[in-house]
């Protein structure tokens, strides 16, 4: 059966298969919360983060951070001329997360960023003061990769697998992923997760 639409995106469909797991095997027990807001920039993730991972932290668990956040930092603005979070502030802003989680978990895992369909972004068309472009996102994706090798923390290279394919076809409106795109995701996030021993 093809999941698709019926599961959501990649975070969604995680949580499904968490599930679907435990129902197999009890010892199997993970929870998965999507903290993530459309639109959101690791500016905006920082301000509520610490408090979000409070509401839902209990000491007997054991907690995986994984984030998904910088392409929306990675956006021009051209009234601006220039990005939405300067990469100097990003590259705070990325070990601040690590800091944090560091200090709860020793399993932090960082998903690199997705590809665009220039034709469809440079500039979007709902807000055209804005755009987004694939030299500046792998930019940002390497500060992640980077920032993860030097702290010694789980980097799943997104950028890189979705250019393995013709990744257009797996993008909704040349930037936001579609359901095969979410699948995908899904799919490299589980089997590094599994291979890696992250969860067992």
């Amino acid at each position: 059966m093809e999941h698709g639409i019926q599961r959501g995106g990649w975070t969604d469909r995680l949580k499904v298969f968490c599930m679907e797991r435990e129902l197999k095997d009890p010892k199997f027990d993970y929870s998965v919360y999507n903290l993530g807001i459309s639109g959101d920039n690791s500016d905006d993730l920082l301000e509520r983060f610490e408090f979000e991972i409070k509401q839902r932290l209990h000491k007997e668990d054991e907690i995986i951070f994984v984030f998904a956040i910088g392409i929306n930092d990675s956006q021009f603005i051209y009234s601006k001329n220039n990005f939405s979070v300067l990469a100097d502030k990003f590259q705070q802003n990325i070990k601040q997360f690590i800091n944090f989680s560091g200090k709860i978990s020793n399993k932090t895992i960082f998903i690199g960023l997705t590809p665009v369909d220039k034709s469809k972004t440079s500039p979007i068309p709902w807000d055209t003061d804005k755009s987004y472009e694939n030299k500046y996102i792998s930019n940002y994706n390497n500060i992640i990769k980077s920032i993860c090798r030097e702290k010694q923390v789980y980097f799943i290279n997104m950028f890189d697998e979705f250019n393995k394919t013709d990744y257009k076809e797996l993008l909704e409106d040349g930037l936001h992923p579609n359901s095969k795109g979410h699948q995908k995701m899904f799919e490299i996030v589980r089997d590094f997760l599994v291979g890696e021993g992250i969860i067992k």
